[in-house]
C-alpha cells in the first residue's frame, strides 16, 4: 500500500458526494472554521473581492436545494455554502491593501516601495474600475495590443477578464474549503447546476456579484459516491518544456 502525506492522503479522500447522511449529527462549526481557512487562500493581488454564504435555515435550504435543479447532493446536505464574487468591492479593498503597504514599508521611497505604492494606488484601479458597458476595458485591450509589440504585455484586461480573474481566486478558496471540510472527517459536493438568478434573489444578493459555484456539505453515505474516481492519463495533460 503506498504511504501518503497527510496532504495526499486529504486529496485521496476527497470526492464529490452525491447524498449525504441526514441522520448524522451535522457539526455545523466546522464549516465556520473551514471558511475562516479558506480567507487564508491565495488569491489575485490579494484584492479578496469574494463572499461566501453559508445556508443553514431548513425553508431556505430547501429552496436553494430546488434552485439547484433538485440535486441529490443539494437536497440532502446539511448546509450548503454559495461562493460569491464581489467586483464593485475594489476601491475599498485596493484601500485596505495600500494601507496596509505604506503602513509596512514605514514611509520608505525606495524603489520597491515606491513600486508597491503604485501598484495599489494607481495599476490596480486602472484595472478594476469597469464602466456598465465594459467601454474602459476596451481601451485597455487596445492599449496593452499597441504596447504588446514592444514588451511582454498582460493581455487579459478587459471587464470580462477582471470577472473571470475573480472567479479564479474565488475557485482556489472554494478548493482550499472543500480540503478543509474533508481534514474535519466531512463530504463537499462543488456544484455549478444552478438558476444563478433566483439563487441571488433567495440570498438577497445583488445583481452585479457573481456566483461561482455552490457546495454542498455533510457526511457521505456508501451510495453518495458514484464507484471509483477517474481520470485521464497523466502524459495527457502534463507535459515539460
Amino acid at each position: 500500500m503506498a504511504s501518503y502525506t497527510a496532504l495526499e492522503t486529504l486529496i485521496h479522500q476527497r470526492r464529490s458526494v452525491r447524498k449525504y447522511d441526514q441522520q448524522h449529527q451535522f457539526n455545523h462549526d466546522s464549516v465556520q472554521r473551514a471558511l475562516e481557512l479558506a480567507t487564508l487562500s491565495p488569491n489575485s493581488s490579494n484584492m479578496q473581492l469574494w463572499q461566501f454564504h453559508r445556508v443553514i435555515d431548513a425553508d431556505k435550504k430547501a429552496a436553494l436545494a430546488k434552485i439547484c435543479m433538485n440535486q441529490n447532493a443539494a437536497k440532502t446536505a446539511n448546509e450548503l455554502v454559495v461562493f460569491v464574487t464581489t467586483p464593485t468591492d475594489w476601491k475599498q479593498r485596493a484601500e485596505n491593501n495600500a494601507k496596509h503597504i505604506r503602513d509596512s514599508f514605514n514611509g520608505r521611497t525606495d524603489k520597491a516601495a515606491l513600486g508597491a505604492y503604485k501598484y495599489y494606488e494607481k495599476l490596480i484601479p486602472f484595472l478594476y474600475n469597469n464602466d456598465r458597458f465594459g467601454l474602459y476595458g476596451m481601451g485597455r485591450k487596445v492599449m496593452s495590443f499597441v504596447m504588446g509589440f514592444k514588451r511582454p504585455m498582460v493581455r487579459e484586461v478587459a471587464k470580462s477578464d477582471v470577472h473571470a480573474t475573480l472567479h479564479k481566486s474565488s475557485s482556489l478558496a472554494a478548493m482550499t474549503f472543500m480540503l478543509a471540510m474533508t481534514e474535519q472527517g466531512y463530504d463537499t459536493c462543488p456544484m455549478e447546476g444552478f438558476d444563478s438568478n433566483k439563487a441571488k434573489k433567495l440570498l438577497g444578493l445583488p445583481s452585479n456579484v457573481d456566483i461561482t459555484m455552490i457546495i454542498s456539505c455533510g457526511k457521505r453515505t456508501d451510495e453518495g459516491v458514484y464507484g471509483e474516481r477517474q481520470r485521464v492519463e497523466n502524459d495527457s495533460v502534463i507535459f515539460k518544456h
